[in-house]
């Protein structure tokens, strides 16, 4: 008989996480995602635990938007009987030692390789559709720079490429610039970009470290779009390209809002690796 799986906290990604465990034969249930479902005591029965991504943003409450009152992260885990696995994505250190102190087995699922390949589909693609409603321009023919070539820098840059736009992609490596240039796209690297920013009418930062800074902001151009993929603190600073009347659109885990069935079927496949890895 496969194990007991309680999904607690998220949105539209964690009920279809939810739906296709129960498929795959799980006894699965739900709490904090909807008014009904918070009886936390149930989680005593739970042999898995599925937390949302992420799992907090304030290291206090559940990730729990669709809950009917908030849930804290300590009644959740205190009612986690010590036998169970719990799976988060995003896991904080905070939450980490909340979880140790507990006795409670955990995987962060967010680290795994084939999770953040698969998502970075839905992220370029949101992207993509940000840019396309926002832009007054079309995307074809338009000057579009990628900061970092990453997993997500690598599939935003080529559907960039096959919708029209010129593309440049900033790196540091020298492997990089060179699959860069044998895809069709220019390489900048990135300590140079202060030089050629103000040729482009979209920039996309994937970047997690704050890149576009004000001595490179106050050359791009005022008609620009900055998109800003990247997690917080993010890669622009924000201040500063308020104060100078920048186009900037902050965009954060855009899978759960354009895509989030898709990006909840990536989670349900990840998790079902994870179990067979760890023989639960």
């Amino acid at each position: 008989m496969k194990s007991t799986v309680y999904v607690v906290g998220g949105d539209l990604r964690q009920i279809t996480v939810a739906e296709l465990l129960s498929k795959d034969g799980f006894s699965t249930a739900k709490i904090g995602l909807s008014e009904t479902d918070d009886n936390l005591s149930k989680l005593k029965n739970a042999d898995i635990v599925v937390l949302p991504i992420p799992v907090s943003y304030d290291n206090v409450y559940i990730n729990a938007p669709m809950a009917k009152k908030k849930l804290t992260l300590a009644e959740v885990l205190d009612n986690i009987a010590e036998n169970a696995l719990v799976l988060g994505a995003c896991i904080s250190e905070e939450v980490c030692q909340m979880l140790e102190a507990r006795k409670l087995k955990y995987t962060d699922y967010y680290k795994r390789e084939e999770l953040i390949i698969k998502n970075a589909v839905p992220t370029a693609e949101g992207a993509i559709e940000i840019a396309l409603a926002e832009m007054p321009i079309t995307l074809s023919g338009s000057r579009a720079l990628v900061m970092g070539y990453g997993r997500v820098g690598k599939i935003l840059s080529k559907k960039l490429s096959l919708l029209g736009a010129y593309v440049t992609v900033s790196a540091r490596k020298c492997s990089d610039f060179a699959w860069i240039e044998e895809n069709g796209m220019r390489a900048v690297h990135t300590k140079d970009l202060i030089g050629h920013i103000d040729e482009f009418d979209l920039i996309i930062n994937t970047i997690p470290a704050v890149v576009l800074t004000e001595e490179i902001l106050c050359r791009v151009s005022d008609d620009a779009l900055i998109i800003d993929l990247a997690s917080k603190p993010g890669g622009v600073d924000f201040n500063t390209a308020k104060k100078l009347g920048k186009n900037v659109i902050w965009a954060l885990s855009l899978p759960g809002k354009v895509a989030p069935i898709s990006s909840g079927r990536i989670i349900e496949e990840t998790i079902i690796n994870i179990l067979a890895e760890t023989g639960v």
